[in-house]
């Protein structure tokens, strides 16, 4: 399961198939064991409220997503304006010192730019080694400076250092913050006894072959709108890094 939230294409073939099976085992057993009438008056109390129940689950989960997609563009932004702002703030070191956090500091951005758009594990393995490195660098590049020279003025280098390293962090914890796995089990199951609820309550095995696949195909490409926003490296809605590659081009043009 975990697998297949990552790779939201995949969660939309596996999940529709699954659940299309689903329905059809419902209407299977329909035309084997049929309601009787005083079942029928209230099967569809029941199929309404499975139903909603579903709808709520699928809302919340959707919501829950976005909430966490616009959180890591949020973060992005900041790590743009806190690593523009102690860019400027490096002139207040001395002039060599100045130099070399600009071109670390420029060289960190590009890496910042690498995490938001690699996939490839492996690869995230090397951006995530580099930036720890550079990180070391950064700290030291204003750290020695302000201990030979302890002044206000000094600090504040150091205060914006510290804000450009808080934001890495802050941007690491919202890629991990995903929906948990146990609402996606549970949504899964929901979603897995509304299809066959469904299937069930066809008429006939001529409208199941005509219309069965259609809630499946519905419920299906609804989970997968969801994996698609709540995963942050894979699928079609991603969040791009703009705010840093906005402020690459201006750093390269200064």
């Amino acid at each position: 399961m975990v697998d297949v939230v990552n790779h939201p294409t995949l969660l939309l073939v596996a999940s529709g198939g699954v659940l299309w099976l689903i329905a059809r085992l419902g209407a299977l057993l329909k035309s084997r064991y049929p309601l009787d009438e005083e079942m029928r008056e209230d099967y569809p109390v029941l199929m309404g409220a499975a139903l909603t129940l579903l709808g709520l689950l699928i809302g919340f989960s959707f919501s829950t997503a976005m909430t966490r997609y616009d959180q890591r563009k949020n973060l992005e932004e900041a790590e743009a304006n806190a690593i523009g702002t102690e860019y400027l703030r490096a002139d207040l070191l001395p002039a060599a010192d100045a130099a070399g956090l600009k071109v670390l500091l420029k060289a960190y951005v590009e890496q910042r730019i690498i995490f938001y758009t690699v996939r490839d594990d492996d690869a995230l393995g090397e951006v995530n080694a580099r930036t720890s490195r550079l990180q070391t660098e950064l700290w030291n590049a204003v750290r020695i400076p302000a201990a030979a020279t302890p002044t206000p003025i000094v600090s504040l280098a150091v205060a914006g250092m510290n804000e450009v390293l808080n934001a890495q962090g802050y941007t690491q914890a919202a890629w991990w913050n995903r929906i948990p796995m146990a609402a996606w089990c549970l949504l899964a199951a929901i979603a897995a006894g509304c299809n066959f609820l469904v299937g069930y309550g066809l008429r006939s095995a001529a409208t199941a072959n005509r219309l069965l696949f259609i809630f499946p195909l519905f419920t299906a490409i609804a989970m997968t709108l969801i994996a698609d926003i709540d995963a942050p490296r894979s699928g079609l809605i991603l969040v791009r890094p703009q705010n840093l590659i906005s402020l690459s081009a201006s750093l390269s043009a200064s």
